[in-house]
């Protein structure tokens, strides 16, 4: 399936030169003057090689038709992750570098979006927002306004991010995965 390069996201699986790409990161550039264009980096799957190419945003870009179902996360087992199928209750490996720097957010029992090729994993979506809990963080200096300042916290899957002052360890907060970002304040 044809679509314009300026409509590929991150997770997507192209085709170039009869070979399969998963797309790492898809990003458009508009500039004053001159052709908009797409820079997309992406990761041949059949031997992991990573590659960086640059369309023009209206140019067509092969798709690959990958299906993609919900799966539950079970548990890492050394290089490589189980899900479950929710449907028919049947077990998928995938390979630690189709996860990438995301495995970080795997919980146990989180329902993550896993695109299939030929029954092959080759990309996975997970949640957009996760709750963690801070493990460490300064405490908060008497003077400091809210709306200014972050500090540092280290979460509970070691992940380190910046929160605001008023937050303090042992509390559980929101975060983007996309950009390992602080939301806010989980409500639970």
């Amino acid at each position: 399936m044809k679509v314009i390069a300026s409509q590929i996201r991150k997770g997507n699986v192209v085709e170039v030169d009869d070979q399969l790409y998963a797309v790492l990161k898809a990003e458009s550039f508009f500039p004053g003057k001159g052709t908009p264009t797409t820079q997309i980096d992406m990761r041949r799957l059949s031997d992991g090689v990573k590659t960086s190419q640059r369309y023009k945003t209206t140019e067509q870009v092969e798709r690959a038709f990958i299906e993609t179902k919900d799966h539950n996360y079970l548990y890492q087992d050394g290089e490589s992750y189980a899900f479950m199928n929710m449907e028919n209750y049947e077990q998928v490996t995938v390979p630690a570098d189709v996860i990438g720097d995301q495995a970080v957010y795997l919980q146990e029992n989180m329902t993550t979006q896993i695109s299939l090729y030929n029954g092959v994993p080759v990309g996975i979506e997970l949640p957009t927002r996760v709750t963690l809990e801070v493990t460490e963080t300064e405490p908060v200096t008497k003077g400091q306004t809210a709306s200014s300042s972050y500090k540092p916290a280290v979460l509970s899957n070691g992940l380190r991010v910046n929160v605001p002052p008023h937050i303090g360890v042992g509390t559980r907060i929101v975060v983007l995965t996309e950009d390992n970002s602080y939301v806010e304040r989980a409500k639970d």
